[in-house]
């Protein structure tokens, strides 16, 4: 039997023991997991089991056996791949969610502690005197890498000559210089220091292979809020990755460990409508709390300046993130909208204009320029209209948000408010919508994270969930033009 087709059954070993009967009352979870990353990984599932009666089952393996094998079966929760070209592979695929870097690896050589053959370079992996193991580079990902990098820099054919085996994984390279079959490998290098009889060389010219370790949640997960809660324990900077540290790995910053999560988001109330939904569903899947302020901008802003530290800011125009943007990071434009005149379904005031809200006897509301982003952008508005201290003598309502205003025009104790076209999504049959044809007539809404949150990598999932295509959808399915522009670096 072939090497893939062994490691290939015992992949289907894995996934069909999920069906087994240990502890039917205890989640279980299927990990695809690169074999060089076993022996903390082995250890942070021993810690978790304990700890939160999860079974969690690992496959070890190539990083790209697994892949191939995953496409194939379609089942499991979680695949932790040795660099990002194959989650990348995987997303093409359609065959993950979230993402979540671990650690960084570079490759090294790999020799015995005295180095007999005093190899120290990559002209010495073309001695007739050297014998090399790599990994396969098409079942692992170190294998794959070292192939490119040496076609390259043209070398790979003077190599190859040399190279006398092909292994399935990194950790069989490092013991085959272990027993002294080979003189050198090439391995990540936090494979080589868990070998205290084994040596790694750094070169120079490896320093632009270096690739990030990635766990990815699978679509096939049949419990992503448990498979997400993982790999946040993995992740977690005082949890997984203090024992990645422990053995010699390079671990990323990670998030510190909470088994659910609060995060406080400020949102400008006229975002409500749009991502109501896109939050709790976050909520649901992460395993999450997101305590969500929606008030006015001048309020939320006020309160940032006070000391309070929302872990995001999503404001109803950037104007009023430009007042904290020293807080914030990822700055980045998401939606606009336009500001516009509501007045009852049959205009019987006869408006058509800003101008107009200046008739004697009119009851118009805005909202607070102290309070609100609306508020300041009406304000500039009405500076720039001749009549502006009649519009003003009008005013019988200044609310925090337009909301409000639009609660007040349904009780009909106002003839006409100044709102976002967004606040009208849901009551547009109700009222006549006056457009107010002014270039300053919109508003610009920014999302930020707090530079000092605790969950920074959740928060980036959290942007990615406001900036996605659904939520896209529903801004403009709410009144929303959308601005967002930006990738997906996983």
């Amino acid at each position: 039997m072939g090497k893939l087709s062994v490691v290939f059954l015992s992949f289907l070993l894995v996934v069909l023991s999920s069906c087994g009967t240990k502890d039917d009352n205890k989640q279980k979870l299927v990990f695809y997991c690169a074999a060089g990353m076993k022996p903390p990984v082995s250890e942070i599932v021993q810690d978790y089991e304990k700890k939160y009666n999860v079974e969690v089952q690992v496959q070890y393996g190539g990083s790209g056996t697994l892949l191939s094998n995953i496409r194939v079966v379609k089942s499991g929760d979680l695949y932790l791949a040795a660099d990002k070209s194959y989650i990348k592979k995987a997303k093409e695929y359609g065959l993950i969610d979230e993402v979540m870097d671990v650690a960084y690896l570079t490759p090294v050589l790999l020799v015995k502690k005295n180095n007999p053959k005093n190899i120290k370079s990559l002209d010495d992996l073309m001695r007739d005197d050297v014998r090399i193991c790599i990994a396969n580079p098409s079942a692992a990902s170190v294998g794959r890498l070292i192939q490119k990098m040496l076609e390259d820099k043209g070398i790979w054919d003077k190599i190859q000559k040399n190279i006398k085996v092909l292994k399935p994984t990194v950790n069989d390279v490092a013991n085959d210089v272990k027993i002294g079959s080979v003189d050198v490998g090439i391995v990540w290098d936090a494979t080589g220091n868990q070998y205290s009889d084994l040596k790694n060389i750094f070169l120079p010219e490896f320093n632009d292979y270096a690739q990030t370790v990635s766990i990815a949640v699978l679509k096939s997960s049949k419990n992503p809020t448990a498979a997400l809660r993982f790999a946040r324990y993995l992740t977690a900077r005082d949890k997984g990755l203090e024992i990645f540290r422990k053995y010699k790995y390079n671990p990323v910053e990670g998030d510190i460990w909470e088994e659910n999560p609060r995060i406080v988001f400020y949102s400008g109330g006229v975002n409500r409508i749009a991502i109501d939904s896109t939050i709790g569903a976050f909520e649901k899947r992460e395993g999450v709390e997101v305590v969500t302020v929606y008030n006015g901008c001048g309020i939320l802003v006020s309160q940032i300046k006070a000391g309070q530290k929302p872990d995001a800011y999503l404001t109803c125009d950037t104007s009023f993130m430009n007042q904290v943007q020293d807080e914030f990071i990822d700055i980045k434009d998401v939606s606009q909208t336009q500001i516009v005149i509501i007045t009852d379904k049959q205009n019987s005031k006869d408006i058509h204009s800003l101008r107009d809200l200046a008739k004697p006897g009119l009851k118009v509301g805005m909202c607070n320029p102290k309070q609100s982003a609306l508020g300041t952008l009406t304000m500039k508005l009405l500076e720039g209209c001749r009549v502006k201290d009649k519009i003003l003598a009008n005013v019988r309502s200044q609310t925090p948000t337009a909301d409000l205003l639009v609660n007040q025009m349904r009780t009909g104790s106002l003839d006409a408010a100044i709102v976002y076209k967004a606040n009208t999504a849901l009551v547009k049959d109700k009222f006549t919508i006056v457009a107010v044809d002014l270039k300053e007539a919109n508003a610009t809404q920014s999302l930020g994270l707090n530079v000092y949150s605790k969950h920074k990598n959740l928060m980036e999932r959290f942007f990615k969930a406001i900036t996605s295509e659904e939520s896209k959808h529903k801004y403009e399915e709410t009144g929303f033009q959308w601005k967002f522009k930006g990738g997906d670096d996983n």
